[in-house]
């Protein structure tokens, strides 16, 4: 008997093969509109924390030019709570009087002449901050807090 295998069937016939491609393009298609819309809201989110933040700047500033006052002062700058556990987060405020200037040291994020700021802060070290402010003749003050890590 002379039987005969039937021919080899061409992959190209193959319906999985069609539906993998259609599903893999499908797949990639919604990854792509996922790391898009991320990225949209990101960059969103980002614009609208730097546009708080020159608003609140603008706001303290009109504070200390309506309370006036020619004493350059830090009346306060203190950590709450003043000890953490590693990877914890406490709040760094202070308040100062007169200044046109404030810079913080090591820098925890943007610093401005305010009568009520705080700062998040992370440190993964016990660490001292340093706020110096700065008056438009050049007079300067300093004070330092330290908080603690555990």
């Amino acid at each position: 008997m002379d039987t005969q295998a039937p021919p080899p069937k061409s992959p190209l016939k193959n319906p999985y093969l069609y539906s993998g491609i259609i599903l893999a393009g499908g797949l990639v298609y919604v990854a792509f509109l996922f790391l898009t819309r991320y990225e949209t809201n990101r960059e969103f989110e980002r614009r609208n924390a730097k546009q708080a933040a020159q608003e609140q700047q603008s706001s303290d500033q009109v504070a200390i030019d309506q309370l006036g006052g020619t004493e350059l002062v830090i009346r306060s700058f203190y950590a709450t709570p003043t000890a953490i556990q590693r990877g914890g987060s406490a709040q760094l405020c202070y308040d100062v009087g007169n200044a046109k200037a404030v810079t913080l040291d090591p820098p925890a994020g943007d610093v401005w002449p305010s009568h009520n700021r705080c700062l998040d802060v992370s440190p993964k070290k016990t660490t001292t901050y340093t706020l110096t402010i700065a008056d438009a003749s050049g007079k300067s003050a300093s004070q330092s807090v330290q908080l603690e890590v555990h």
